[in-house]
């Protein structure tokens, strides 16, 4: 048989498993084979011995590469990738993803809630919701009606100004804290919101537009602590003195500077509780009278801040009267302009626990020296503003910050 007769696969084979030295000695034992092989009497047991070895069969079954001896090759399944140990944001409870909404501030919780329908419904929940600081925010109405609707506890948005606003919800709302000072809001707007109140304990409504709806809403808030509606407008006298009765509770009032007339100042003199701890009831000039201190301090024996500022009907025997307030601590009598200087060196003596007393544009920079020489353990003029039921006091901003509301911050706040 000649070498171009061979099959493919076995020349293949022989050519592999060759060395290149053994090569000359192939050539010669092969041309030894052709020559007796074609003599017609070859011996059987020669062409056994030259005749070229039997392949192996290849092992088609994989996973027996090292069965009897024999090393094969074999191509092995690619594993296949198993569970990841990582764990999936859509997998965590809910009760972690508030914890984790409740670190962020209120910018980022906003854009959380854009994520997907699950995250949208904890990002409003009302447990992240509970005190909100909306100083700042331009689009007001909008923003206002929503954060109403979360359930906030405690909601400051000074200085805001709302278009229009009509808060319609069948449920009351929650707020305990409140400050909407110096802020433009339509009145029927506020109304809207007021009425839904009933769990009210601080509010702040100073400089305001009321009416007698909103002060009759109030008298539902029964836990009311602090009250301001100082330079407040609107409402009559009646309705005032219902209020005052209902909210029996009330420790700080202020009162000031509002649009009042006889009638408005009796009303709050006769129907004060004596709960009443601190009471700011300046700017009355031609209203305010002797008669009236006289039935405040039979009622409110436990006063131990009073502002009588700019009352210019009282004179000095106002201080038999107010002597007989035993724990009073702070007197404001700033443009009290009837009452005489010389009376003043007495106050020591008569009220022995006054230590702030304000007299500004009563006595004059040539004479405070000597009156705090005679006083020295009052200090006098030390409080130009009042901090009676004042969201943020100007005394205290320093040291709490410009966007404190009654000694604490809110959470969520926007960025100035």
């Amino acid at each position: 048989m000649s070498r171009d007769s061979m099959p493919l696969q076995e020349l293949s084979l022989q050519t592999s498993m060759s060395s290149q030295p053994r090569r000359n000695n192939k050539r010669k034992s092969r041309s030894l084979l052709s020559e007796g092989l074609d003599t017609e009497c070859t011996p059987t047991d020669l062409i056994q011995q030259w005749s070229p070895s039997h392949k192996h069969q290849r092992l088609l079954d994989q996973g027996k590469e090292n069965e009897e001896n024999v090393f094969l090759l074999g191509r092995r399944s690619r594993r296949k990738k198993g569970p990841t140990s990582a764990i999936s944001w859509d997998h965590l409870p809910e009760e972690l993803l508030l914890r984790i909404f409740f670190c962020l501030p209120l910018q980022d919780l906003l854009r959380m809630s854009r994520v997907c329908k699950r995250w949208h419904r904890l990002a409003f929940d009302e447990s992240l919701w509970t005190s909100v600081d909306l100083e700042g925010l331009t689009n007001m109405d909008l923003a206002l009606e929503q954060v109403l609707k979360t359930g906030v506890r405690r909601l400051r948005c000074p200085r805001s100004f709302v278009v229009e606003i009509q808060f319609t919800v069948l449920s009351p709302l929650q707020i305990v804290q409140l400050d909407l000072s110096s802020s433009i809001i339509p009145t029927p707007g506020l109304a809207s919101i007021v009425c839904h109140c009933t769990e009210l304990e601080y509010l702040s409504l100073e400089g305001l537009q009321l009416s007698d709806s909103i002060i009759n809403a109030l008298s539902k808030n029964t836990n009311l602590l602090q009250l301001n509606v100082s330079g407040c407008s609107g409402f009559s006298s009646a309705p005032l003195a219902d209020m005052l009765k209902s909210c029996s509770r009330i420790e700080q009032l202020n009162i000031s500077w509002c649009d009042f007339t006889n009638d408005h100042v009796k009303s709050v003199v006769e129907n004060l509780s004596s709960a009443v701890t601190q009471l700011n009831i300046s700017g009355y000039r031609e209203s305010l009278t002797l008669g009236d201190i006289q039935v405040l301090v039979k009622r409110c024996r436990d006063i131990h801040t009073l502002d009588l500022s700019d009352s210019t009907l009282l004179m000095a025997d106002c201080f038999l009267v107010l002597k007989e307030l035993k724990n009073l601590q702070h007197l404001s009598l700033s443009r009290c302009y009837h009452i005489h200087l010389a009376t003043l060196y007495d106050l020591s003596q008569m009220f022995p626990s006054l230590s702030l007393l304000e007299v500004f544009g009563l006595v004059h920079d040539n004479q405070l020296s000597s009156l705090k020489n005679e006083l020295p353990n009052i200090s006098i003029n030390s409080r130009p503003f009042s901090t009676v039921a004042r969201p943020t006091p100007a005394c205290k901003s320093i040291i709490l910050g410009d966007r404190a509301m009654w000694s604490r911050r809110c959470r969520l706040r926007v960025k100035p």
